[in-house]
């Protein structure tokens, strides 16, 4: 059964995932996202760094910004975090957080695979990235597709 990527999430589910971004950036200066598209039409891990350039979401003060890039139809996904997060989390921190995510999705649970996916990215970057006084949200939480 191949889903389409209108049909992977409910709206409710939607404002659900933007209300767990939210809570998860709320103690840090770190942004996260989350992209959807139909398919990658190859590479994943290729075309989420196209989408996080796309989205420009390079151009964080602290380059510590984190995507989460699902290609709904090929039942893949991908994280792609900034150089800034890279440098300070543990090695396999994004195995862990992809092994979470995936295990929620193997049971169709697409919805609690990216809360339990986006909040544990959350507390790394409160970790290594605690909120500043003067802290703006530099990128938008919504979903965004192609």
């Amino acid at each position: 059964m191949s889903l389409n990527i209108e049909e992977f999430l409910s709206t409710t589910e939607e404002q659900e995932i933007v209300e767990a971004i939210r809570i998860a950036e709320q103690n840090t200066s770190g942004e996260i996202r989350v992209h959807l598209e139909n398919s990658s039409k190859g590479n994943i891990e290729k075309r989420a760094l196209e989408v996080f350039y796309t989205l420009k979401m390079e151009n964080t003060k602290l380059q510590n910004a984190v995507l989460i890039y699902v290609a709904v139809n090929d039942k893949q996904f991908a994280i792609y975090g900034d150089q800034g997060i890279n440098h300070v989390v543990p090695s396999n921190f994004w195995d862990s957080t992809k092994n979470l995510i995936e295990q929620h999705f193997k049971k169709g649970q697409f919805k609690q695979g990216l809360i339990d996916g986006i909040l544990k990215a959350g507390e790394q970057l409160k970790l290594h990235f605690p909120i500043a006084i003067n802290d703006i949200n530099e990128l938008p939480n919504d979903i965004t597709t192609s």
